[in-house]
């Protein structure tokens, strides 16, 4: 059920990049879908009965039980942390657009165009 919800995430924000026409609304759509592909990943990557890879005791070792592997958050991280400076490149340059254009609707700014 959880696998459908996001899954249901990352469609709607792909629709919308789709059949929005307007540039901030692209914008937010590919943050919905970024979001959703994320919590695909975190939802793949939780598994119950797994304990934290920190010893207690120096003298204990690793190998008493079962430990969550900690790389796929630090890729989740480091996937979030792109996702940000990806969303705020592309705001500037739909700021550098609105300077030119009088509307940031995609047809509109295609028609008025010339190169």
């Amino acid at each position: 059920m959880l696998e459908a919800c996001v899954f249901f995430t990352v469609l709607c924000g792909f629709f919308g990049l789709i059949f929005k026409q307007n540039l901030v609304m692209k914008i937010i759509a590919m943050d919905v879908m970024s979001t959703g592909t994320i919590a695909y990943y975190v939802a793949i990557a939780a598994r119950g009965g797994l304990m934290v890879p920190i010893a207690d005791n120096p003298d204990a070792t690793l190998a008493a039980g079962t430990y969550a592997d900690p790389v796929p958050q630090a890729v989740i991280l480091t996937a979030i942390v792109i996702g940000f400076s990806i969303q705020a490149l592309m705001l500037v340059g739909v700021m550098k657009l609105a300077r030119d254009n009088p509307t940031l609707e995609t047809d509109a700014i295609e028609r008025s165009y010339r190169p």
